[in-house]
């Protein structure tokens, strides 16, 4: 009887992934990439490390619907992003502006490498330096 369940457990379950997939007809091929590709480029709010287009989770979906319906109705990519950034903050964007607000995005993690690597010289040379006094 488990085995029986498993299995029919196991035919159903590609019906209701099927339904997560969202589709839209877009009334050119063109409008159909510039979608696709923003929806890759914006990131879910809800799902922290995931764009819209591998997300499921309802704000995703709502969020992929907009962007259909602002490609339809003929907005450019660079529009759509500053509405979604307005509405939801730079946080949607993979890559934010570089603004005062942004500084420590861009460059935080360049400074504490060059921070880090600078403290580890600086100890390496401290220590060759006392080795080398004390062998005299």
């Amino acid at each position: 009887m488990k085995i029986i369940l498993l299995m029919l457990s196991l035919l159903i379950t590609p019906w209701v992934l099927a339904d997560l997939v969202d589709t839209y007809t877009f009334s050119s091929p063109q409008r159909q990439q510039q979608a696709l590709a923003l929806a890759k480029e914006l990131r879910c709010p809800q799902c922290q490390n995931q764009n819209l287009l591998e997300s499921t989770s309802p704000i995703a979906q709502d969020l992929r619907l907009e962007v259909y319906h602002l490609v339809e109705a003929g907005h450019s990519s660079q529009q759509i992003k500053t509405s979604m950034a307005e509405r939801y903050g730079d946080f949607i964007l993979y890559q934010p502006p570089l603004r005062s607000t942004t500084l420590l995005l861009w460059f935080g993690p360049g400074v504490l490498l060059i921070s880090l690597l600078g403290g580890l010289i600086f100890k390496i040379r401290r220590r060759a330096v006392s080795s080398t006094r004390g062998e005299r």
